[in-house]
């Protein structure tokens, strides 16, 4: 579990390394509730990863789960009654036990109901919000323009959006070819970018959820600010390498695989494009 909510240095290249060898060390269980396209790729990104993942998705066990998981998340992509009773319950409870748990609101501002009921989870106060920039725009109250789980809006425009989610959250990250972070240092906000990554990333079915579960696994080893930095730097690395390897969308998923199990601390050090934004 997390030890503060507030990192106490900008996040950067090395402290995701440091994350990174935090997670290979304590290889963090993350409860998914998660959406049924997702839910085989998801635990295959975790298990190459260093996590390990169980899909407790039930009213019945979601709230016990919650309070010995290292991480949750909560995923709306294809919400029933059944689930959204579970994520109620999963979201109490974690907040109750102090197990960081991720809001990934899929398609968030498009469909009411579900829009709906990301407002009431953010009650239990997520420990992070990652979407598109669409999402988190919608999530703050601030408009958005959700074309299902597509986003048609620039991640740099959702960064007052996530600021101000920082009410409710204690980090907040954005997607797109730049990807956005905020969070604080030493209780004062910032904005990180997160550059690289892969334009075959969009592709495949489940990679932006599967970013959500990677957060809920770092956020099991860090501090939530540092913790979503390193899962997006993590991904943008091995997305990169991944597509120097494949020939298209499909050997591009396998090597994916392959390249989240294969990236080193080091070689975030080396290539992960972290800085702080410009105020």
């Amino acid at each position: 579990m997390t030890s503060t909510a507030s990192a106490s240095v900008t996040p950067s290249a090395e402290t995701a390394a440091v994350a990174l060898e935090r997670l290979r060390e304590s290889v963090p269980l993350v409860q998914s509730l998660t959406n049924i396209v997702s839910a085989n790729f998801l635990t295959n990104v975790l298990l190459s990863a260093g996590a390990t993942n169980a899909v407790i998705d039930n009213p019945h066990e979601a709230a016990f789960f919650a309070g010995i998981a290292g991480g949750v998340l909560i995923n709306l992509g294809t919400p029933t009654d059944f689930q959204a009773e579970a994520f109620e319950e999963a979201a109490r409870a974690a907040h109750a036990k102090g197990t960081p748990w991720v809001l990934d609101p899929v398609g968030v501002g498009g469909l009411p109901w579900r829009t709906k009921l990301a407002a009431e989870l953010l009650a239990h106060r997520p420990t992070a919000i990652r979407g598109n920039a669409s999402e988190i725009a919608a999530v703050a109250g601030l408009g958005g323009d959700t074309r299902g789980v597509d986003s048609s809006a620039d991640a740099a425009d959702a960064v007052p959006a996530a600021l101000a989610l920082l009410d409710v959250a204690d980090a907040v990250s954005a997607s797109g070819p730049v990807d956005y972070v905020v969070g604080r240092v030493d209780g004062v906000a910032e904005t990180v970018t997160v550059h690289g990554g892969s334009a075959l990333l969009p592709r495949v079915t489940a990679t932006g959820c599967s970013l959500g579960a990677l957060s809920a696994a770092y956020l099991a080893v860090a501090d939530p600010f540092t913790g979503l930095v390193a899962a997006h730097a993590h991904f943008a690395v091995a997305s990169e390498r991944a597509e120097a390897a494949s020939s298209g969308p499909g050997t591009f998923a396998a090597a994916f695989l392959d390249a989240l199990a294969s990236v080193t601390p080091d070689d975030l050090r080396a290539h992960a494009r972290v800085a702080k934004a410009a105020a």
